[in-house]
């Protein structure tokens, strides 16, 4: 097993408080809405969604889902951390996918979003990290910027 680590930024012109709270207080409700040409739907299935909690994230493609694990919640700091560990984006390529999230204050009032990933591949599957980690820059910007359109919209 192979462990490849990016790390990612997107900037948002809105505060990290109502960035994370819509990208991960509300994401069950906002996201099947706002990110419908990816997800149909999400909902926690074990927890309060604090630590220790499970969600299933239905998605469009391929009529696939994943599930994911809340490994901590910091509302007050915004660091959200959490383990894909089941679903067809793993695809037998990946024993599971770990994400280190935190919505930080920006010199201008709006926000930056970082996130370090981290993708565990399974043994005999070798993949150039570039990709990996480019492919997961451009779907959290995506993510990022349909949030901040959702909220300045509504």
């Amino acid at each position: 097993m192979g462990v490849v680590t990016g790390e990612i930024e997107v900037a948002s012109v809105l505060p990290p408080a109502k960035m994370f709270k819509a990208s991960v207080v509300d994401a069950d409700q906002l996201f099947p809405k706002i990110m419908s040409q990816a997800i149909k739907s999400a909902e926690l299935i074990e927890g309060d969604g604090g630590a220790g909690s499970i969600r299933k994230v239905n998605l469009v493609e391929d009529d696939s889902y994943m599930k994911q694990k809340v490994d901590a919640l910091d509302k007050e700091n915004f660091v959200h951390c959490y383990t894909i560990f089941e679903g067809g984006m793993l695809a037998n390529k990946f024993e599971k996918i770990s994400y280190e999230t935190k919505w930080e204050s920006s010199s201008d009032g709006g926000s930056i979003f970082k996130s370090t990933v981290k993708f565990y591949t399974l043994p005999g599957f070798d993949v150039p990290g570039e990709n990996l980690i480019n492919k997961a820059k451009e779907k959290t910007a995506v993510m990022v910027k349909a949030v901040e359109a959702y909220l300045q919209a509504n």
